[in-house]
């Protein structure tokens, strides 16, 4: 459920590209209610707009997804004694995130119908949460690419991108600390040329960053405080 975020961001990134793509507003939303997978939609979008053969859509997306085999082969022990209706809906389902969460969760698969029962629910779950954030989100990001101004392009979807890797990986107080810096840094040194802003905003996050580790481990050291 922590990846819902970073997903939703990632959904109306893909959204947006699509329409900036070209895509008419039915394939658009068809694509983004029926397909769950951002990279290969992403791998997709421009083959189509472009005219190529549908066999070399399919293929690329076949190669993106490729990773899903051995994800099928790991969730395999975990899976076979649901229907085979079930098996199809939860590969359709699961995600890079929700994979990584559920084997990390659930190392082992259970042999009572209880544990059975629990991993099948909290997988269920996790995956119903992060597939509604990214139909909604891609959805509206479908809706509202007419009112982004033409000539922000892909670009906007880029940074859309970004957000939703940041969202992701800002889970600490320290993360979203180190993340207001770089963006206060980047904003405040805009007119820097050759784009030196970034350069900036990582070295004061990283400074910020180290300066506050430094002062836990201080006072976590110091006698009297407990850890």
């Amino acid at each position: 459920m922590g990846a819902a975020p970073g997903l939703a961001s990632w959904g109306m990134m893909t959204g947006v590209a699509m329409m900036n793509s070209g895509m008419s507003l039915f394939e658009a939303l068809l694509m983004g209610v029926i397909v769950f997978a951002g990279s290969s939609q992403l791998a997709a979008i421009p083959l189509i707009a472009s005219g190529t053969p549908m066999w070399v859509v399919l293929a690329t997306g076949f190669c993106v997804n490729l990773r899903f085999v051995v994800f099928s082969a790991h969730l395999r022990p975990y899976m076979m004694h649901l229907p085979l209706w079930q098996r199809l809906v939860t590969g359709y389902l699961t995600t890079d995130l929700s994979y990584v969460l559920f084997t990390r969760r659930f190392p082992q698969h259970g042999g009572s119908p209880e544990q059975l029962l629990a991993q099948q629910a909290y997988l269920a779950g996790n995956c119903g949460v992060n597939w509604s954030s990214w139909v909604g989100c891609s959805v509206l990001g479908i809706l509202l690419a007419g009112l982004i101004p033409a000539h922000w392009g892909l670009g906007f979807a880029g940074i859309l991108a970004l957000l939703g890797v940041m969202f992701s990986l800002a889970s600490s107080p320290l993360r979203w600390v180190s993340a207001g810096v770089a963006g206060a840094a980047a904003v405040a040194a805009f007119a820097l040329p050759f784009k030196l802003n970034i350069l900036l905003a990582i070295a004061a996050a990283v400074a910020m960053s180290l300066l506050l580790e430094a002062v836990r481990r201080a006072d976590a050291d110091r006698p009297g405080t407990s850890p």
